[in-house]
Parts: C-alpha cells; sequence; structure tokens
C-alpha cells in the first residue's frame, strides 16, 4: 500500500485548483471558501506565499507570459500578477446566472481554456448551500476570448484534462459518480461521443490529471485517497491519503514523478479534525511514473485583456 505523505501545512478549508508550474518550480492552489486564498510554493527555495482574495479563487491556470496567471473565481475568469496583487477581470462567462460560480479549470494542449462551472454551493461565510439544480456548463474559450459552451446540465464541474495523444478528454459531473470520456478533435477543439470512463466505490470523482503512459489519476472526495485508471477504465492502483477530502492532484517536481494533492478540512466536526489534522493541507506521493506538464492558456500573447461577456 502507498500513502501520500503531508508536505505543506497549509490546511486549507477547500484545497482546490493545484497547477504546477514547471518553468518555475512552483505549486499553485487555492483555499475556495471566503476568506479565500491563493498560494504559491517555491520548491527550489522551500517558500510559501499566500493572498488574500475578495471573492473565492477555484482554479489556477498558467499563461505564456511566466509573470501572470488565469485565475477561475466565483464571477469568472481573471488575470493575476503576483508582482501587482489582486483579480483583474477579464470573463464573465454566464453574466445571467449570478448563483453559478466556476469550478475546475484547465488548458488544453492547443492552450484554450475549459472551465466548468456550477450552482454555488458556499455561502459567504463559509456554510454550505444545496445545489438545487444542474446549472452547470463545462465552456470552451479559445485564445481570442470567445465563449463556446459544449456541456451542459453539470451538477458539480470536475476533472478537465485530456489523454497524451490528444484524442480523448476526461470530464466528471461530481454527482453523477462517474468519469467520461469524450473523443477529442485536438485541431477543432470539439469533443463527441460521450461515455462512461470509470466509477470506483471509495467516495466520489473529484480533480484529475493523466500521466505520459494515459492512465488518469483521479482525487475521490470523502474517499481518502487518489485512484489511478488505466486506460480501459480499470483501477490500476491507489493511493492512500489520510484525510477523507481528497480534491485534486497535479503532477511536478524536476521529472514529473511527484504526485501533489490538494485536500480539505471543509465541514469536519473538532473530532475529525483532532484524527486528521493534517486535513486541508498538500499531501505528495513519488508514482515511479512519468506525468504531463500542466498545459498553459495561449490567449494572453501580443495581447491585451479587457472585460468580456
Amino acid at each position: 500500500m502507498t500513502t501520500a505523505q503531508s508536505v505543506i501545512d497549509c490546511r486549507c478549508t477547500l484545497g482546490e485548483g493545484i497547477f504546477w508550474d514547471e518553468r518555475s518550480s512552483q505549486l499553485w492552489w487555492t483555499d475556495v471558501p471566503m476568506p479565500s486564498r491563493l498560494f504559491r510554493f517555491d520548491l527550489e527555495r522551500q517558500e510559501l506565499d499566500s493572498w488574500s482574495m475578495d471573492e473565492m479563487v477555484i482554479s489556477v491556470i498558467g499563461t505564456e507570459d511566466t509573470s501572470k496567471y488565469l485565475i477561475a473565481s466565483h464571477g469568472g475568469l481573471n488575470l493575476f500578477d503576483p508582482g501587482n496583487p489582486g483579480l483583474a477581470r477579464i470573463l464573465a462567462p454566464e453574466p445571467m446566472m449570478p448563483f453559478n460560480r466556476s469550478n475546475d479549470a484547465a488548458a488544453d494542449p492547443q492552450g484554450r481554456l475549459w472551465l466548468g462551472t456550477m450552482q454555488n454551493n458556499i455561502a459567504p461565510d463559509g456554510g454550505g448551500i444545496d445545489i438545487a439544480a444542474n446549472s452547470g456548463t463545462l465552456f470552451r474559450i479559445d485564445p481570442d476570448l470567445s465563449v463556446h459552451p459544449m456541456e451542459s446540465g453539470i451538477g458539480i464541474a470536475n476533472t478537465v484534462c485530456w489523454s497524451p495523444d490528444q484524442r480523448t478528454m476526461y470530464f466528471a459531473d461530481t454527482l453523477s459518480g462517474a468519469i467520461c470520456a469524450y473523443d477529442f478533435d485536438p485541431a477543432a477543439g470539439r469533443i463527441s461521443n460521450k461515455r462512461e470512463f470509470a466509477r470506483f466505490d471509495r467516495g466520489v470523482p473529484d480533480g484529475s490529471t493523466v500521466d505520459a503512459d494515459g492512465f488518469l489519476w483521479n482525487a475521490r472526495w470523502d474517499g481518502s485517497c487518489v485512484a489511478r485508471f488505466a486506460p480501459d477504465g480499470s483501477v490500476d492502483r491507489v493511493v492512500e491519503v489520510p484525510v477523507a477530502q481528497v480534491t485534486n492532484c497535479a503532477f511536478g517536481g524536476k521529472d514529473l514523478s511527484t504526485l501533489f494533492i490538494t485536500t480539505a478540512r471543509y465541514d469536519l466536526g473538532p473530532e475529525q479534525l483532532e484524527d486528521t489534522p493534517n486535513a486541508g493541507s498538500i499531501f505528495a506521493v513519488e508514482t515511479g511514473v512519468t506525468g504531463m506538464a500542466d498545459n498553459r492558456f495561449h490567449g494572453t500573447t501580443g495581447q491585451t485583456f479587457g472585460l468580456r461577456r
């Protein structure tokens, strides 16, 4: 049995949105509920930085401009510059749906952004809100900032990643309990032939990443683990994580063999926190395989960002 170890004792309420910046050897992630925070850990310097945010921030995506990052937040898509902190809104994909918020997001190998939304389920005081409708949408946002709805009727949008040959895209609606696969047209950015890819009896699917062999690693919310699925959907191995709420994962380190894992302590009681004091921290495990570098959004190159709806 392989068990991940706590490596950054940040104890987020709801750690999410992890991104490994291979150009700077920095790990980025978010703590979603208010007071929301954005984190950066420099692996070479062993330095941790964080910034307080004015709204909930959920996912981090690198750009071609190595000094700037895209941040998917409650209200839309934002540009963030660590040298001039603060969120600069560049896109609001659902201005007519104020009760929705962003959730999982990732760039595809061609530099387009895929952003999933959902009904907001977190109150301003950090408490929970029941999800009353599958109101989320999976959007493709092209480098010119044009917005294209690709899938609708989503409860909780999670798992946005691609196979090494770029012919398969993976996506999960956590409320369905299943990870789905689509045929992916890399040139056109189209998805088709949706089918169930994998289910697992420990928790429900949260965020995912794919390794260079085409195996999908999926964080299991309320499952205390990350499951590695083979390309045929079978469970290849399970990495134990000694906390219940496992939220997302990304490969990093010098050879992309370390799996970094975000976790949460959302709504856990005193006894649960006493048993798992590191809940909400970053965990890591050496996998013995090579991961795939996180993709970057290509829309910042040679253009000025301005608010688009």
